[in-house]
């Protein structure tokens, strides 16, 4: 559903945010955020494209804390597509220098949270400094347990899942794996998300595109979508509480049909 910007327009989440302190059965255990809108919301505004972007950096803090205080246990960002290095070189030079300075201020402010970093994509076509700076994230906080933050850098679904079938065809030509015991297991121990425990149950969009821009194509095949017009230097915490209690409105059959008595068949 398509959500509009304008505030009074929001349903009312009182009875959300009362019945659901914490930990609910109900959150999802894990989010993905596809961040749109930098751009868009800087020109509304006359500023260059650069200020959208060092603002939507600023989003991602309040976000994972959200996140965490309502008992989500993992959030994925959409932070840089394959797609995006067509972009004019000096915004990207200019948002992989706002990802080294991310990482510089956020470092410990993510190991004080128990926060555990991962980075998936194609992470090598990245300035030398900006992928030295997100390994060593990803090293520095691999112990961490209480939430995992997954960026996607350079990256695409599609992509990954080429990626994928290439490590499985390997493993097929060097006798590890036989053609008819592929399964989707197999594929999943593949993908550049093995780590994760969970598949995405939320995904969230930002500016109002309704679309998943070759994000997360295998991961979301059964993620609830929700689209808002709110753009993402501007999506703070009680956008996130929205879609929440749409999540939590919603029933997640998997394909099922509940039968007469109530049970899923």
């Amino acid at each position: 559903m398509l959500r509009p910007r304008l505030r009074q327009d929001r349903p009312d989440t009182r009875q959300f945010r009362k019945e659901r302190p914490g930990i609910n059965v109900n959150v999802p255990r894990h989010i993905a955020i596809i961040m749109d809108g930098n751009g868009r919301w800087a020109a509304e505004r006359a500023l260059p494209r650069w200020e959208g972007h060092r603002e939507g950096a600023k989003r991602v803090r309040p976000i994972v804390e959200h996140c965490i205080d309502r008992g989500v246990k993992a959030l994925t960002l959409y932070a840089f597509s394959v797609q995006n290095w067509g972009r004019p070189k000096d915004e990207i030079g200019t948002l992989m220098g706002l990802l080294t300075q991310f990482i510089a201020l956020e470092k410990p402010h993510l190991i004080q949270k128990g926060v555990r970093v991962q980075a998936i994509g194609e992470l090598e076509r990245l300035p030398q400094d900006a992928e030295h700076s997100i390994r060593t994230l990803v090293a520095e906080t691999a112990e961490n347990t209480r939430f995992t933050l997954t960026i996607c850098l350079s990256y695409g679904g599609r992509e990954e899942i080429v990626r994928a079938m290439k490590r499985v065809a390997s493993k097929v030509q060097e006798g590890e794996l036989r053609p008819e015991d592929i399964t989707e297991q197999s594929v999943e121990e593949n993908l550049d998300t093995f780590f994760q425990r969970h598949d995405p149950d939320l995904v969230i969009r930002t500016s109002g595109e309704q679309r998943l821009s070759n994000f997360l194509l295998w991961q979301s095949a059964y993620a609830e979508l929700w689209f808002t017009e709110v753009l993402w230097p501007d999506f703070n915490t009680s956008d996130l509480d929205e879609a929440l209690g749409s999540f939590a409105s919603r029933e997640r059959r998997y394909g099922l049909v509940k039968s007469t008595n109530g049970n899923k068949e």
